[in-house]
């Protein structure tokens, strides 16, 4: 089970104080507890100004994926084929393959990557990895797990469909645990729409999220 960290010493604002980019707050730091408090209340964090600043976010509205709608095509299913996963293998080079910086939008700061480096220390980040048939690494992603919400933070892929495939793999896993579970995905891509993802209005994320905390951990 998950270590428990000491618990924040900041107050977030309510979350329905957002802006209208779901901006709600500037500062604070990411410690353990504070990042356990943020998710908890529906809130994730994300640098801005190239990495000088750290904000915290609760967009409305945010980008979910209902377990029962997620779709993966006879295409994809046959790219998973191609690939070995695993999970929580090799969560420092998932993040460093998200933090690449010659990625467009790049948002991972070295903070950041110490930062999910000691939750999952603690056993609340989680990692699934995509491995190639030489044994390389294809791509994968990571997030945080807080008993039934997946909070998928990032993703990368350096062979085709990799990502996708990482995408597929936790799906199953959620599904398989069972129980009331929320896979946040924060923002909605076209890529991700066309899997399932549907974006839903503040209210009733807070009020799945409040739902699935008590429920078991996937991983």
């Amino acid at each position: 089970m998950p270590t428990e960290p000491a618990r924040c010493t900041w107050a977030f604002p309510p979350p329905d104080a957002a802006d209208e980019v779901g901006l709600l707050a500037l500062g604070a730091d990411l410690e353990p507890g504070t990042l356990l408090a943020a998710y908890r209340a529906g809130v994730f964090p994300m640098p801005v100004a190239g990495g000088r600043e750290l904000a915290w976010f609760s967009p409305d509205p945010r980008g979910t994926v209902a377990l029962g709608d997620f779709r993966a095509g006879r295409s994809l299913r046959r790219a998973a084929r191609r690939y070995r996963v695993t999970a929580d293998r090799a969560f420092d080079a998932v993040v460093a393959g998200c933090a690449d910086p010659r990625r467009p939008g790049g948002w991972i700061t070295p903070a950041i990557r110490a930062a999910y480096r000691q939750l999952h220390a603690l056993g609340w980040a989680h990692s699934v990895e995509v491995w190639d048939a030489d044994g390389a690494l294809a791509g994968g992603l990571y997030g945080v797990e807080i008993g039934g919400l997946f909070a998928a933070e990032s993703k990368f892929h350096v062979r085709t469909d990799a990502s996708k495939v990482a995408l597929v793999a936790l799906v199953e896993r959620l599904r398989a645990a069972g129980g009331e579970r929320l896979l946040d995905v924060q923002w909605t891509t076209p890529h991700l729409h066309a899997l399932g993802a549907r974006d839903v209005a503040r209210p009733e994320y807070l009020r799945r999220l409040a739902a699935v905390l008590p429920s078991p951990p996937a991983f």
